[in-house]
């Protein structure tokens, strides 16, 4: 097989080269800077252009990193390597490799449904395809960014007349960007905890409409606001500042409502960067690829669904990639907000 899913990540022996590893190798491919597959410690990198700046920033400016557009080629021992989009997070792709006619795909982590910021998902042809399957159960249907983006505004305008805040929690890389895409019409003050903005920095987007935390920042605003902050801040002192204030989750999860009641929160969006139930059927049907891998997530029930219902060959393979948890602490939290708290 052209892949192989070894004790390291997934690997391309004819290249030499490694998909998302999750141990130091010599050369890797990185799909995304999610730190469940940009990991840090290989001697050379290789990403798509717009992830640059993001995995410097996490992994260290001294990396040594090579980037490529989507649909751009290289050939590594006669294996053409390529990347496309895949959704997820801005600067997300999906790798293509051939090699002999043989046509493989690791798609990382990925999203069907547009969102209007990230370049959206393209189906890539291919003999064999690995997927993900972080929502890969048939309860799992996710709002279309139109509609998410409305309830997030109205819920923001309706603390503000009830005289609260809105803190919004979301990963600093990915939903921080979405949430505040969503309220960006809004006329109220959006403080960014440190994470984000930083986050936001290395993204190359423009920080001038927020104000970056800083202690003592809420006494000098005399109305409500809106804190858009990562999901460590959840239960910490730090967030006791901007009482009284409602709490809003963004994640997939919030599509139970055991999810929401666990995480304390008064309104829970519906909100993923990953592919609900609908679009990882489509996707995988898209690619035609008879060969399915399925990584993180409902694998072995998202595997069997495909052999049963669709005649593919379908197998769950094990890795250590995590997809969209509630309990990760989000990496990026700085010493700055934690000496704060």
């Amino acid at each position: 097989m052209l892949l192989q899913f070894s004790k390291d990540g997934i690997y391309c022996e004819q290249a030499g080269i490694y998909i998302d590893p999750w141990k130091p190798v010599d050369k890797a491919i990185i799909t995304h800077a999610h730190s469940d597959h940009a990991r840090w410690g290989s001697k050379s990198y290789l990403a798509h252009h717009d992830s640059k700046n993001i995995l410097k920033y996490r992994l260290g400016e001294d990396i040594n990193l090579e980037t490529l557009d989507y649909n751009e080629a290289i050939t590594i021992n006669g294996v053409k390597i390529s990347l496309h989009p895949a959704g997820h997070i801005v600067g997300s792709a999906q790798v293509r490799l051939e090699y002999q006619g043989e046509v493989w795909v690791a798609s990382g982590d990925y999203k069907v449904m547009s969102d209007g910021i990230t370049t959206p998902f393209e189906p890539v042809p291919c003999h064999h395809f690995i997927t993900e399957s972080t929502f890969g159960l048939p309860i799992y249907n996710f709002p279309e960014a139109d509609t998410l983006n409305t309830d997030l505004k109205n819920w923001c305008l309706k603390n503000q007349i009830a005289g609260k805040s809105s803190v919004v929690i979301g990963y600093s890389l990915g939903k921080a960007q979405r949430i505040l895409n969503s309220i960006h019409e809004l006329n109220l003050p959006v403080i960014l905890h440190g994470a984000i903005y930083n986050t936001n920095q290395a993204l190359g987007l423009n920080n001038e409409r927020y104000i970056r935390y800083a202690a003592g920042i809420k006494k000098t605003l005399n109305e409500p606001v809106i804190v858009v902050a990562p999901p460590s801040a959840i239960g910490s002192p730090w967030l006791r500042q901007f009482e009284p204030y409602e709490l809003g989750v963004c994640s997939g999860w919030m599509q139970l409502r055991g999810a929401r009641r666990r995480r304390n929160a008064d309104m829970g969006f519906v909100m993923s960067d990953h592919a609900d139930w609908n679009g990882l059927n489509e996707a995988v049907l898209a690619t035609g690829a008879e060969n399915i891998y399925v990584t993180h997530g409902y694998k072995s029930i998202y595997a069997k669904w495909l052999t049963e219902h669709y005649g593919l060959n379908a197998v769950a393979v094990d890795t250590l990639f995590e997809g969209e948890t509630l309990e990760q602490q989000d990496v990026e939290t700085t010493r700055e907000e934690e000496a704060s708290a």
